[in-house]
């Protein structure tokens, strides 16, 4: 009877403890985002809400640069990228990039202590300059994804010289016997939501242009090219993207057909721009720095770290909830480097 006893308080205090991290403590609002019956709706928590809110306070911009003076490109050597600023202009966004990714380091994170501002000594300058690059491109060439609102380095930064969420590297995860299989199914990770669908479906699409669509168009055979293992990829990116952005699936799709664009929100067609711009700044920005990175900065497998759509969003489907940064910093509008 004794051993009874413990066994079943045992499964009380574990169902007590699911029950606890599974389930969301009212109030909850919810948002219906499609026609009625369709189940398209987003539900949140106050307190997810307000967790929201805290990771995602903009700080305030520098003040503005005076009107007119030299360009910066008179003044100072080996600018590259910001040549159409002037002296306070120039400075004005190095002010703000030490501020936004790294403020405690200041400016020695990329300039070599007893060097000259000019030099390339340290590896983090040579980065942040093709990051400056990658930052006036979405802004200059991605406007059918961020808008008019676009990014700064803070958005994915956020006072961090790496961002805390986003960054992946290719896995080189071992498989333990009976738990797991070479194609990767079954092996939980957080990139996946702990599912046991593929643990890399990153690589698939994000570093490469090509067709995440598994559905087939037509019912009549020799239509459905898509086979298990593509579209088991296809599933862990998506959920991948539904967890960065902090919605459910419905947020782009209509849940009675799914692969319909005709049936899908408006959201669906702002996720296809940015799901090629995310390919975009892998294949043209990130992977190329492979060889600049140190190996301390480089995965498991040796490759250079890489950036999904958590990196700007982090929880939120506007990243920052939607503050316009560029408003107040037109220094990294544009123009878009060349390829």
């Amino acid at each position: 009877m004794n051993f009874r006893l413990q066994y079943a308080l045992a499964l009380a205090v574990a169902f007590g403890v699911a029950m606890l991290l599974t389930f969301e403590r009212p109030p909850v609002v919810t948002d219906q985002t499609g026609y009625r019956g369709t189940g398209m709706d987003e539900i949140r928590t106050a307190r997810a809400v307000a967790a929201l809110k805290a990771n995602n306070v903009v700080p305030p911009a520098q003040d503005p640069a005076a009107p007119g003076g030299p360009l910066a490109t008179t003044e100072y050597k080996n600018i590259q990228v910001l040549n159409n600023l002037t002296v306070d202009q120039f400075n004005r966004v190095m002010v703000s990039i030490t501020e936004w990714v790294a403020p405690d380091q200041g400016c020695g994170y990329c300039h070599a202590e007893g060097e000259e501002l000019s030099s390339d000594k340290l590896y983090t300058k040579v980065v942040a300059r093709r990051m400056l690059q990658m930052t006036r491109q979405v802004n200059a060439s991605w406007q059918n994804h961020v808008a008019t609102t676009g990014v700064t380095c803070f958005t994915c930064h956020r006072g961090q010289p790496i961002p805390e969420q986003g960054v992946w590297f290719a896995s080189n995860r071992p498989h333990a016997a009976n738990a797991g299989n070479p194609m990767g199914q079954n092996d939980p990770v957080a990139a996946v939501g702990f599912t046991s669908l593929p643990v890399d479906p990153m690589l698939a699409y994000l570093t490469s242009i090509g067709s995440s669509r598994v559905v087939a168009a037509s019912p009549y055979p020799g239509t459905d090219t898509a086979g298990i293992r593509q579209t088991e990829n296809t599933y862990g990116l998506m959920i991948n993207m539904s967890d960065g952005l902090g919605v459910n699936c419905t947020f782009c799709h209509n849940s009675r057909a799914f692969s319909a664009w005709d049936q899908s929100t408006p959201q669906r067609t702002v996720a296809y721009h940015g799901l090629q711009m995310v390919r975009d700044l892998n294949m043209h920005y990130l992977m190329p720095l492979q060889t600049t990175w140190p190996a301390n900065r480089l995965g498991p497998t040796g490759d250079a770290p890489k950036v999904t759509c958590a990196v700007c969003h982090q929880g939120a489907n506007k990243p920052l909830l939607g503050a316009n940064m560029l408003k107040d910093n037109p220094e990294l509008a544009g123009p878009a480097p060349p390829r």
